[in-house]
């Protein structure tokens, strides 16, 4: 019993640190068009294992195979369905500078400041509007997922103005998606101000990338 309450937390713990190695910020180039589906097969079946094993089953052998088997299943489809979906929105999206990455369990869809609003403004470029358009319809093919729309900015100027900007702007880009059709129900919206910045504030491109809006979407599961 001792041995397999061990393993099930080695599986639990393997599982997350899957999971964190697809953080967006840390992703390489994915040159495996299926690598997103292995790796949830993978990670699906590593934290089935984990639960038959701490689940109350009389057969824990059992119980470990069986939800191996499941998990993998389950998170190889959500991998495959999420490798379909990346594809699509690279095809659908026009504005140059946006980009969608595939960490595996969820997408990242991030919009650059300079192109989603104009300098110190939180109102959606008359531009961009198409591609929100052509995002929400993405979302409503796919209902079955939470959308989270993150705002970030550089470290310029105050730290309390800059949380308030990236609220604004989140909330911005929310509101485009829902009066596209996306449930309100399905969106959350968050400021990370100067917090979570991707590349160095010391250099003007690094700031560049730091200023961006992310519409970050995860499957039900």
């Amino acid at each position: 019993m001792k041995t397999i309450k061990i393993s099930a937390a080695l599986a639990l713990s393997a599982a997350l640190g899957l999971s964190a190695c697809n953080d967006p910020a840390q992703l390489a180039v994915n040159t495996d068009p299926q690598k997103n589906t292995k790796q949830g097969a993978i990670a699906g079946g590593i934290i089935g294992a984990g639960l038959g094993a701490i689940s109350g089953a009389s057969n824990k052998t059992t119980a470990v195979l069986g939800g191996a088997a499941a998990g993998a299943i389950l998170g190889g489809a959500i991998g495959a369905s999420l490798d379909q979906q990346a594809a699509e929105l690279r095809q659908q999206l026009a504005s140059e500078g946006i980009t969608v990455t595939n960490t595996g369990d969820r997408l990242v869809v991030s919009l650059p400041q300079d192109i989603t609003f104009a300098t110190d403004s939180f109102t959606v470029r008359d531009n961009l509007r198409p591609d929100l358009a052509r995002l929400s319809q993405h979302l409503n093919k796919y209902p079955k997922s939470t959308v989270q729309v993150i705002g970030h900015t550089d470290s310029d100027g105050d730290a309390a103005y800059n949380q308030q900007l990236s609220e604004r702007r989140a909330a911005a880009v929310a509101a485009e998606l829902e009066q596209n059709g996306v449930s309100v129900y399905r969106i959350v919206t968050i400021g990370r101000g100067e917090e979570q910045p991707i590349a160095s504030n010391l250099t003007e491109e690094g700031k560049a990338r730091n200023r961006r809006v992310e519409i970050v979407i995860i499957p039900q599961k």
